[in-house]
């Protein structure tokens, strides 16, 4: 409360929460009554963590009629007071969380989770250090046609891909600036940003932190941010897989390397190879894979970027420095040895695709696996196994998957499979571009 306090001018909050395809939920709520939310909590449905991609209820879910629709309790995250400076009126943004109504942590909130794995950690006396690189478009959609808007500077249309052109990035400079400054209001850690290989597409990069829920808290922000500033400034912004087909996609790849109790990086032994430990993680990766894509690939339009040659992997493999690769180990210092996992797309959950990431490692690291030797060359040329390569297969695999539910509780694992299974049934319904209208705002 005491930052409402120093900012009188907010006059609402907004209290949300991610469901489980990552969409903000929530109240809007005067800045009168905020305290309410710290001493009681706030109250929504049990099956709004568990809408589909529409914001409709899943049918025959438990959550809905079984149990008359019952209410969770919402408290605040350790967050806080979050800005919201894409609005026209001073608002600020309070995450929160759901548990049930006698405190336990509600299984189904995506970030309780991710809060789950990093507890297996601490269990262990390690600390997980996270960082994600995100890719968005600018897009005019004002159209029939999906289009980069002119730049605010020049008037002009991009008519290409210009990978690391200031340029490109120049042509925004108004929009990069304020987004830099939202950031630095809303401590989100951004730092490099680049142009990328599709028309109007760009990429930033959030730094690394020893705090995954803090990292996936700023990486649910920021694609809200950016969505939003965008809108600002006459355009749109889309973290959508694939919104060109005949242009790279979006990825969100994400860095992580593990602390134990003395602050020392377990994946470092002092080779440039990494340790043994780092080799377990790799493995505990690769392994849960097939069952897991489907939180990396959680939407129809995610498989238009999961194809041979787009930039985005399709082999199930591991190498150093070498992008063609799921995982690869970016060439560092040895104290900065770490994985980057590059199989999840734009359009991810966050909370999830951390909570998988994390708890397939800690599984390899559990278990003592050890990968298949590294690759060298082009991944797409060579006889790896593949992932799923459709929506359906990646949901039967998940199902199927028994590493799924030593990452994530059962009732979670459910209620994802009826959401999905549900969204396949109605997608067949829309054309291809009313599938694009769908994802370009929601995901």
């Amino acid at each position: 409360m005491d930052w409402l306090r120093e900012h009188p001018e907010v006059r609402t909050i907004r209290v949300a929460a991610a469901d489980l395809n990552g969409v903000a939920r929530g109240k809007r709520i005067p800045a009168r009554f905020a305290d309410k939310v710290f001493t009681e909590g706030t109250r929504f449905p049990f099956s709004v963590m568990n809408l589909d991609i529409w914001g409709e209820d899943i049918e025959d879910s438990p959550l809905v009629f079984e149990t008359g629709d019952c209410d969770g309790l919402l408290r605040p995250t350790e967050r806080g007071f979050m800005p919201m400076p894409w609005l026209a009126s001073p608002t600020a943004l309070l995450p929160i969380w759901m548990f049930h109504m006698d405190g336990r942590p509600y299984a189904g909130d995506p970030r309780q989770a991710l809060a789950r794995v990093v507890d297996r950690y601490k269990d262990r006396g390690l600390t997980p250090v996270v960082a994600t690189e995100l890719e968005f478009f600018l897009i005019d959609d004002s159209g029939k046609t999906l289009r980069v808007p002119p730049s605010p500077r020049s008037g002009k249309r991009r008519t290409g891909g210009e990978t690391l052109s200031l340029r490109a990035l120049d042509a925004f400079d108004a929009f990069f600036s304020a987004l830099y400054d939202a950031c630095e209001a809303m401590d989100i850690p951004a730092d490099t940003a680049i142009s990328e290989a599709g028309p109007g597409q760009f990429e930033l990069n959030l730094m690394h932190q020893p705090d995954a829920l803090k990292a996936a808290d700023d990486t649910w922000a920021f694609k809200m941010l950016v969505k939003g500033l965008a809108r600002s400034h006459g355009f749109a912004a889309s973290f959508m897989a694939k919104p060109y087909s005949l242009w790279s996609g979006n990825g969100m790849h994400m860095h992580f390397s593990v602390l134990d109790r003395d602050g020392r990086n377990i994946f470092n032994d002092g080779s440039e190879k990494g340790s043994e430990a780092m080799r377990a993680a790799v493995a505990g990766c690769l392994a849960a894979l097939p069952g897991s894509t489907l939180i990396f690939a959680p939407h129809a339009n995610s498989f238009e970027r999961l194809v041979p040659n787009a930039h985005a992997p399709t082999g199930i493999g591991w190498a150093y420095e070498n992008r063609t690769a799921a995982l690869r180990i970016p060439a560092s210092g040895p104290a900065a040895r770490r994985i980057e996992h590059r199989v999840a797309g734009g359009d991810v959950n966050p909370y999830l695709s951390i909570a998988a990431v994390l708890g397939a490692a800690l599984i390899g690291i559990e278990d003592g696996l050890v990968p298949d030797d590294p690759i060298i060359g082009n991944a797409y040329a060579q006889s790896l196994a593949q992932l799923p390569a459709t929506w359906n297969l990646a949901i039967n695999t998940f199902a199927e998957d028994p590493l799924i539910r030593r990452i994530f509780d059962e009732e979670l694992v459910e209620n994802f499979l009826m959401t999905k299974r549900q969204e396949v049934h109605y997608m067949a319904e829309l054309s291809e571009q009313e599938q694009t209208e769908l994802y370009l705002d929601t995901v």
